[in-house]
Formats: structure tokens, C-alpha cells, sequence
């Protein structure tokens, strides 16, 4: 059992690759959690795609023992969180069981967009903050630059921030005492009822359910009889423990710690994130605040290629959503594409990363639809039917046009953080997305731009754009504002006179006739020719505004006839002609996987 007194609980937060996952190889070393031989680099991120991308996706925890420079040993519980904006859920939970966080900070890029939104969600928990400034052995550092940054942009006092490099080691022992003298330790009764929160849940093939708890009061011990006070169901602890990285298997948990418990749960449904788990008998009264619950902010349709295969992706998916409680599913149709299910997903990288695990890991191979946000539809009464509010999520449901009244999206709120030459060409991209620019400001030799978007013009390929026209300097964050009403139709792609439901979105009008074009021309390119004529066309309701035409396969049915009259040749051609068009109106286009992807990435620089 260790003291109140001698724990502390923290995460570390950056911006994209600023060095928080280095820093925790650093600490754990450091401490001796694993030997020379165990360590590899990013000992945390333990998923392939992790290591492959250098991103965090999921946050880790450890649990390490630290003898301070007062002779003190210390419990300390670092959580790796990830950097990047589609994961700011993980973090916003990882801060809620801290109460001090590390803000690592690169010395030759600065303060950065996600670096504020993080420092802001650590406010916002009451923590207290230990700025780190990392990479000072790289050439372009400037320290002294930074600290003055994190004064002026933050507001944080930055003079006594450690200077270190991950990489290098150098530093550590100061962030180590840093951590024990500036963050306060955990509070929480031993003698009273037990109130643990659920922070993260994840299954593992011999475990079972494995779940992450913080423990804010009383005591959680193996053969304990616990409840879930939301979810309503009872359990009996069988396993107690912590990640040091490795497992170590625990008699108890007391108020402050961290650690894991398993209790023979079949379903992570059955363990949600935020739940309060208390004992049965004598337990607590209510439960403790939980977070607020996640949303779902793009949705797309994930189908497999190979029909035969629906089963298997309604069993993997089934299992992804055990190890990612933060995206959702349900089953539709599509008459292009057959069974398949719609998913939402909180962001453009989280849905790149689900597709990726399914075809890795799962070895599946999918079609995506194209993402579309959730639009929110007024309808007006009508004869048969009472006026209604619905929510859209999927584009081949739009409604009946002369039923709407009103179509609103949601907008969001981005920061940009780029370099003075690139400001031009980034204003012009927001502009050209229907952006409305709030403010304007210069720190620290770069400018902090922000604007109110419709995330609907975010979701395509607006952080790609962003990326090349700043030559990856630019820095991006959002949050959500609401909703806003906006002149909103549905295009649909028409190939050879059907209908592609898969290709179907709603734009804005004012830019319905450009997008129109550009897909039309894009699939002019990726669609192979056929032995007949394909006209593809954009249409909105029953006006076309793009149409390209795919020539046919020309066969020479000429090239045997020798000599002879000139009616036997235009006899052959005019029996070929009516062939054509017999075959133009029976005959299927099929649209290869590769053509679909491509025609969904539609990039500007088309």
C-alpha cells in the first residue's frame, strides 16, 4: 500500500510530434520499468500501425517507482496520450484521471495548434502544468524563443520549464523531480465507500474485458462483488494489477492509484468509459461525473468488395469496436455495392486508421464510401405526413426535396498556426471553403489565424491542402460550434443513366457545378472504356450541371472484308452500330475499387 502522499498522477501532452512518447521511453528506462534488452523505441505504442506511422492512437498507462532526491520512493502513473486532433477524446479521458500534466513543447517548432488545445483541456481539469521543452540538441533549437512563447501564447510561467531532449537523455532526471515536487498527490478516503472510474476498456483473447480504472475513493480488491452504476450489471473482481509496462498482478487498488482489473466481462458494451464501479454491498450513492460522451463527427459507408465477405466484416468490425469504444456502426444497403455498414468516426485519420486495422488485421478488402457529415432537416408537413425534424447521415436518404424547409450543418471553429509566407495561400484555401476569418494574430514570428468553417468542406481533403500549400508547417485544431442553416442540395453521380448511390454527397450549391466537373472529369479517367459509349453526368435533382463521355473500344469488323462492293462493309458497320446500342442498354460498367477510392480523394489539384 503506498501513501497519498508518495503518488502522483500525470499525462503527458504535445502537439504531433514534439516527443511524448520518446520522453515515456525515457522515464520508464529511466525508472528500471523494463531492462536495456526490453526497450524498443515507442514501448508504448504496442500496435503495428503505431510503430509504422510514428503516431500514439490509443493512450497508454504505466505504472513506475521513483527514489527522489529526498530518499522518498514515489508511485508515479504516466499516460501517453496521443497528439493528434482525431484523438483529443483519448486525452480528454487520460487528463480526467491526472491531476498534473507534462507539456512538452519543441524547441525548433514552438507552440503549436494542438499544443493550445491540450493545454486548454489540461486547464480546464484544474492541473498543474510542468512545460518541458524537448529536442534542445537539434540545430535549429531555440529555447530561450520557446519559453518566451509559452509566456505570451499560453500564459503559463515558462522561466523554471526543463530544458530536455528525449532522444538524447538528457533532462530526465530533472522532469522526474519536477513531477514530485510541482504536482500535487492524488486525494481520496481509504475508509469509505469504494468509487473507482472506468477510464478505458479494451479485450484481450485470454483476459476477457480488460479494464482501466482510477480510483478515487476507497479500496478495489480481487473477489471484491462490484456494480457498474450506469450500466446496472455485477461482476466479481478476479484480477487486480498494473502495467509496469509489463503486468503485475495486485492484491488491491487504493484511493489515487491506477491500475487494471478484470472481472470475467464478455462485452466492453458492459464496461463503458466514465461508468463508476462500487461495491455491491454498502456501496456509493451516486455516480462520479463521467466525461461527456463521444461523437461521431464524419460517417462514411465501409462495404466489402467481395459480397461474400459481409460476414466476416460484421465479425471484425464487431471486434475493433471492443478495442475502440469511439466509433459507431449499423448496418445498410447500397445498390452499387450490396450489404455493408454505415460507421461514424471522429475524424478523417481515425477512419483511414479503422480501415487500415480491418484490411490488416482482419484481411479484408473494402470499398469506402465518400464522408459526409450529419445534417440536420427540417421537413414541412405534406399531405400523408406531419412536419418533422430528421438527422442525415447518409446522403442516399435524402429526402424528398419538396418537403424541406431548411437543411443546417455543423461548422467548427479552426486554429491555424503557420508561417508568415504561407499566409496567402491559406487564407485562399479557407476562403475557397466557405470560411468566415474571426481573427488574425501574430505570435512569436507566425501568425495564429482562425476561422468558422463548415466541416463538411473539412472532411474531404482540407488537411492534405493545408499540409502541402505550407510545406507541412502549418498547424491545425478544431472544435465544433453547432449548427447553421445553409443552401445545401444532393448531387448525384449518373453513370451511364444509373444512378452511383456510393458516389452520391450533399454540397453546397454555389460550388455544386465545380465539384460536378471535377468528379465527372476524374472518372472519365479511372473508369476503363467499354465496347459502348458511357455518358457520366452530375446531376441535381433532374438538372445536369457536368457531363463527360467515355468513348468506346472501336473493334475493326471491316478487317476481313476484301474488295468487293462498298455496301458489305457498311452493311458489317451498321450491323455493329445496332449492337451498341443494344449492348449501351443492357450492358453493366463496372467501376473498379481503385476508381471509386480515387474519385472520393478529391483533391483541389485536380
Amino acid at each position: 500500500m503506498t501513501e497519498l502522499s508518495h503518488i502522483r498522477n500525470f499525462s503527458i501532452i504535445a502537439h504531433i510530434d514534439h516527443g511524448k512518447s520518446t520522453l515515456a521511453d525515457r522515464l520508464i528506462h529511466r525508472c528500471g520499468g523494463l531492462t536495456d534488452r526490453e526497450m524498443t523505441a515507442q514501448v508504448l505504442d504496442n500496435m503495428d500501425i503505431e510503430k509504422e506511422r510514428g503516431i500514439t492512437i490509443k493512450a497508454q498507462t504505466v505504472r513506475l517507482d521513483y527514489t527522489a532526491q529526498d530518499g522518498q520512493t514515489y508511485e508515479l502513473n504516466l499516460m501517453d496520450t496521443p497528439g493528434h486532433v482525431d484523438f483529443a477524446y483519448e486525452v480528454s479521458r487520460s487528463l480526467a484521471a491526472c491531476e498534473g500534466a507534462l507539456l512538452v513543447v519543441d524547441a525548433a517548432q514552438g507552440v503549436e495548434a494542438q499544443t493550445l488545445a491540450n493545454v486548454y483541456q489540461s486547464i480546464e481539469h484544474d492541473h498543474e502544468i510542468v512545460p518541458v521543452i524537448n529536442k534542445i540538441d537539434l540545430p535549429a533549437a531555440e529555447p530561450e524563443k520557446v519559453k518566451e512563447e509559452i509566456e505570451e501564447v499560453i500564459g503559463l510561467d515558462a522561466s523554471d520549464a526543463v530544458l530536455a531532449s528525449a532522444k538524447a537523455g538528457i533532462g530526465i532526471d530533472e522532469i522526474l523531480e519536477a513531477i514530485v515536487t510541482k504536482i500535487p498527490p492524488p486525494k481520496g478516503d481509504r475508509d469509505t465507500a469504494l468509487e473507482a472510474m472506468v477510464v478505458d476498456s479494451w479485450y484481450d483473447p485470454y483476459l476477457g474485458v480488460v479494464i482501466l480504472v482510477r480510483v478515487m475513493n476507497g479500496v478495489l480488491k480481487k473477489g471484491q462483488q462490484v456494480k457498474f452504476m450506469i450500466g446496472g450489471t455485477e461482476h466479481l473482481v478476479d484480477r487486480v494489477g498494473c502495467m509496469r509496462p509489463k503486468i503485475e498482478q495486485l492484491s488491491e487498488l487504493g484511493p489515487g492509484e491506477i491500475g487494471f482489473i478484470t472481472a470475467q466481462i464478455k462485452e466492453v458494451a458492459q464496461a463503458n468509459v466514465g461508468d463508476t464501479i462500487t461495491t455491491v454491498k454498502g456501496g456509493a450513492t451516486k455516480p462520479l461525473p463521467g466525461y461527456k460522451e463521444v461523437q461521431p463527427v464524419v460517417f462514411c459507408g465501409l462495404f466489402p468488395v467481395d459480397a461474400a465477405d459481409f460476414d466476416k466484416l460484421r465479425d471484425s468490425i464487431g471486434k475493433l469496436r471492443l478495442n475502440d469504444a469511439s466509433f459507431s456502426f449499423e448496418m445498410e444497403t447500397s445498390a452499387a455495392l450490396g450489404f455493408g455498414f454505415r460507421c461514424g468516426f471522429l475524424g478523417l485519420l481515425h477512419l483511414e486508421i479503422i480501415q487500415e486495422r480491418l484490411t490488416r488485421e482482419y484481411d479484408l478488402d473494402l470499398i469506402t464510401t465518400a464522408p459526409s457529415v450529419v445534417y440536420r432537416i427540417q421537413l414541412g408537413r405534406s399531405k400523408t405526413e406531419n412536419a418533422e425534424e430528421i438527422l442525415l447521415h447518409n446522403p442516399a436518404d435524402y429526402p424528398d426535396p419538396s418537403r424541406i424547409e431548411s437543411i443546417e450543418e455543423p461548422w467548427i471553429k479552426a486554429v491555424i498556426y503557420t508561417p508568415d509566407e504561407y499566409l496567402g495561400s491559406i487564407l485562399k484555401l479557407c476562403q475557397d471553403r466557405r470560411g468566415v476569418q474571426t481573427d488574425l494574430t501574430y505570435v512569436g514570428g507566425r501568425a495564429q489565424v482562425t476561422y468558422e468553417l463548415p466541416l463538411n468542406e473539412v472532411v474531404f481533403d482540407f488537411y492534405d491542402r493545408l499540409k502541402s500549400i505550407s510545406r507541412g508547417y502549418a498547424s491545425f485544431d478544431y472544435e465544433q460550434i453547432g449548427l447553421r442553416e445553409g443552401d445545401l442540395v444532393k448531387m448525384n453521380i449518373l453513370v451511364n443513366g444509373d444512378p452511383v448511390d456510393a458516389l452520391s454527397m450533399i454540397v453546397h450549391r454555389g460550388v455544386a457545378e465545380e465539384r460536378g466537373r471535377h468528379m465527372c472529369e476524374r472518372l472519365k479517367e479511372l473508369i476503363p472504356r467499354h465496347l459502348f459509349k458511357i455518358p457520366i453526368q452530375a446531376a441535381i435533382g433532374g438538372k445536369v450541371v457536368a457531363r463527360e463521355t467515355i468513348s468506346a473500344m472501336r473493334k475493326d469488323v471491316t478487317a476481313k472484308c476484301y474488295g468487293g462492293d462498298i455496301t458489305r462493309k457498311k452493311k458489317l458497320l451498321e450491323k455493329q452500330k445496332k449492337g451498341k446500342a443494344k449492348m449501351r442498354e443492357y450492358g453493366n460498367v463496372s467501376i473498379p475499387q481503385e476508381a471509386f477510392i480515387a474519385a472520393l480523394r478529391m483533391g483541389d489539384e485536380s
